[in-house]
């Protein structure tokens, strides 16, 4: 094997490694997996610097689909190319599918929502986002203007609760910061490099809207109910934009109605979703292996991600050009401080209002913290910590 191969093997093997430890300690949601990354991805590995890192969360904002997948395909793919962001998915997906589907098929009537453990892991969440808030908002809110925007960002996106406020708020900050920092000369703008060529994110862009337009088309010509499965899935990724938790009103319309899914198991499958780490979107492989059986649940994983691979792979070569134009950086500017605002108004609810629930649920989150951001303590140590903890304080 030639040198260039081991180093490529060697860096999948680490990206692996990485990813699927994240896969199984990432409890709390897309923001709070967002909080995971940047501890293990930039702040411990620098593999990538703040800006670059609050770049791609922007551009995931701005795609339809799971957030966190998509910037965790990103880094993989910083990292080693198209393979790289695949395995990257792998690791950070693979094990709340099979968790999932092992739900489906096991457990469905096991109640785990009310454990005392999941509550503990909902504390370990909060410690982890305003972690990362807190390292975010130094580096990209460090003046008044930009403080201003991420308020504005904050109240809009709490008090404006719609599946498109986001990307409204996103539009609205980048012309704000277009027209306050147009001028702003900054010398010290990280390049990213993708290896991904320009037709290459071309095809993938054509292929995204071509499936989304044909695969009615053909469900309906054929009839089949694999093909009609695989439908619903992926136009459900293809259309949602603001996490995990607005796919769940299109996947119960999909499935329900339809008998493909009885309401209790639904129900069912969203607790146990709630339960595993990892992205929400696994809720798919859930359903999946309801209808049939864990070759279902693995078509369904396959075809609600597909729309995010795609967009992500299609938007990241011209992603770099456009953040590093002189006129594009300043909307750039302005769009980083929004996410800071959508961080923490997110952190707010559901994060910290689902969790946060009594004077101990609170005192045990300054303990993680503490031992997070003061002692340095890993943070799978936090997260076994934090179930140990949430398990005990069920007998108080």
């Amino acid at each position: 094997m030639s040198q260039r191969n081991q180093w490529n093997f060697k860096t999948l093997f680490e990206l692996l490694l990485i990813s699927t430890k994240l896969g199984f300690t990432s409890f709390g949601g897309p923001v709070a997996h967002l909080g995971y990354f940047h501890q293990e991805y930039v702040r411990k590995r620098k593999w990538m610097d703040e800006k670059s890192y609050a770049d791609l969360v922007a551009l995931a904002q701005f795609l339809p689909g799971p957030a966190s997948s998509q910037v965790g395909i990103g880094i993989g793919v910083v990292r080693a190319g198209v393979i790289g962001g695949i395995v990257s998915f792998i690791g950070f997906t693979l094990p709340s599918v099979i968790a999932l589907i092992l739900f489906a098929l096991l457990l469905q009537s096991f109640d785990i929502g009310d454990a005392g453990w999941i509550h503990g892991l909902k504390i370990v969440a909060v410690v982890v986002v305003a972690h990362a808030i807190l390292g975010m908002a130094k580096n990209l809110t460090p003046d008044v203007k930009r403080k201003t925007i991420a308020l504005l960002a904050l109240m809009g996106t709490l008090l404006w609760q719609t599946a498109f406020t986001q990307v409204g708020v996103i539009l609205v900050a980048a012309l704000i910061g277009f027209i306050l920092y147009k001028d702003h000369q900054e010398v010290d703008v990280a390049k990213m490099t993708f290896p991904i060529s320009k037709r290459f994110a071309t095809i993938c862009l054509t292929l995204f809207f071509g499936l989304l337009i044909v695969l009615p088309i053909f469900r309906e010509v054929t009839a089949v109910g694999w093909v009609a499965m695989f439908d619903s899935f992926y136009r459900a990724g293809s259309l949602v934009f603001g996490g995990g938790h607005v796919v769940l009103p299109l996947l119960e319309r999909e499935f329900v109605p339809t008998g493909w899914v009885s309401e209790e198991a639904f129900l069912a499958g969203y607790g146990a979703a709630q339960a595993v780490p990892g992205p929400l979107f696994t809720f798919a492989a859930y359903l999946g292996a309801v209808m049939n059986g864990w070759q279902g649940g693995l078509l369904a994983t396959v075809a609600i991600f597909l729309p995010a691979f795609l967009l992500i792979l299609g938007a990241l070569p011209f992603w770099d050009a456009l953040r590093r134009h002189d006129q594009v950086r300043g909307a750039l500017m302005g769009v980083n401080a929004a996410v800071v605002g959508i961080l923490i108004s997110a952190f707010y609810q559901p994060i910290f209002i689902s969790s946060i629930l009594s004077s101990i649920d609170f005192a045990f989150a300054a303990l993680l913290f503490t031992m997070l951001v003061y002692y340095k303590i890993p943070p799978w140590i936090i997260v076994v910590t934090g179930a140990l903890g949430g398990a005990l304080m069920a007998f108080l």
